[in-house]
């Protein structure tokens, strides 16, 4: 298949989980349409409200380093193929591929769902993760604001927060960043996949360049914001070259904690990627999905609880020395995250802050 200009998957890939239906793409107001076989080669990006009852997810993973999490949006239009949370599109009968990076969904009253819940009686205070499932600084927050709201709200009650972004746009709420941080209330981690512009374009096509995420980086690091950096996720023989320059780099703007992770490639996302394999690596694609088969215990995925974020083999074994021996020769630390819970005070449902 031949790529798309903008886009991460090269098709419309449907669910047979869910015996979704072929679809076929809108044009898109970015570029003059084109259709090749019946698909738009240039998809439209459509944004649609959405307004659930709750907004605040609780979980028990035993993988995950926090129980509770915001997700502003549903899709995203960086489009980075590996992406984990492409499968979510299709419960809503709605493609992995590129249906979830065209067809966006917003919360836009997600601070008032988030203060209602806050409010509740019982309501005991974590931290409350965001960028967990799609990025909340992915294009349409220029527009709908919902994270920076967020972010009020969390200062406003001294609630604490983490955020995971592959974008500079983070920087656009560093005056609330800086306060959270004052009070030590926030953690930020940027994602850099490797620091090649040209082949992010292809694997993340509109996140933002790895250079502007090592400045992100710097300029959190000097407003005294704690972040880290996350070398993830790492693909065999297509990113794990850039491991010891990413901590490099990462080191000199001054980040002195990070973290890693290998690709993983939950149901459709497995053949969404064999797809952009096939089009941008076709030399490498079988030494590529071997090698990730070869940690994940012969599968291209590993579902399970304790084992689906501890790679294993030999591989595993090579890309984690790797890492171990970059990060003690630059004097970086996994990021030790104890954010304060102390300080929350309970908010009225009037936009005032309770007495109580």
């Amino acid at each position: 298949m031949d790529a798309i200009k903008g886009r991460g998957a090269v098709s419309g890939a449907t669910s047979a989980r869910f015996n979704l239906p072929g679809r076929e793409a809108d044009g898109d107001w970015l570029d003059d349409v084109e259709t090749v076989d019946g698909l738009a080669r240039h998809p439209l990006t459509t944004v649609t409200e959405e307004h659930p009852r709750s907004i605040l997810s609780f979980n028990k993973s035993p993988d995950v380093p926090f129980d509770r999490s915001v997700n502003a949006y549903r899709g995203c239009e960086h489009g980075c193929i590996y992406c984990f949370a492409r499968p979510s599109h299709a419960y809503h009968d709605l493609s992995p591929g590129l249906d979830f990076e065209t067809k966006l969904f917003a919360k836009p009253a997600a601070a008032r769902l988030l203060r209602e819940t806050l409010a509740k009686r019982g309501y005991k205070p974590a931290p409350i993760a965001m960028g967990t499932n799609t990025d909340p600084y992915q294009p349409i927050e220029n527009r709908y604001r919902i994270t920076r709201e967020v972010l009020e709200l969390c200062l406003d009650v001294r609630h604490p927060v983490t955020i995971t972004t592959k974008s500079d746009r983070v920087l656009r709420d560093l005056d609330l960043l800086q306060e959270l941080a004052r009070r030590n209330l926030v953690h930020v981690g940027i994602s850099v996949t490797s620091l090649d512009a040209q082949l992010s374009r292809k694997l993340e096509p509109r996140a933002a360049s790895p250079a502007k995420r090592m400045a992100a980086l710097g300029r959190l690091a000097q407003a005294g914001v704690p972040a880290h950096v996350s070398v993830a996720p790492i693909i065999p023989a297509i990113t794990d070259s850039f491991i010891e320059a990413i901590l490099e780099e990462a080191a000199a703007n001054g980040i002195r904690s990070a973290t890693w992770l290998v690709v993983r490639l939950p149901h459709e996302v497995a053949p969404l990627f064999r797809e952009w394999l096939d089009t941008h690596f076709p030399d490498r694609a079988a030494k590529v999905m071997a090698t990730i088969r070869s940690i994940r215990g012969g599968r291209d995925n590993d579902p399970d609880f304790f084992t689906r974020m501890r790679p294993e083999g030999v591989w595993a074994d090579l890309l984690r020395r790797r890492f171990r021996v970059a990060a003690t020769r630059l004097g970086i630390t996994g990021p030790h995250v104890a954010l304060d819970c102390t300080q929350f005070r309970k908010p009225a449902l009037d936009g005032q802050l309770s007495l109580l």
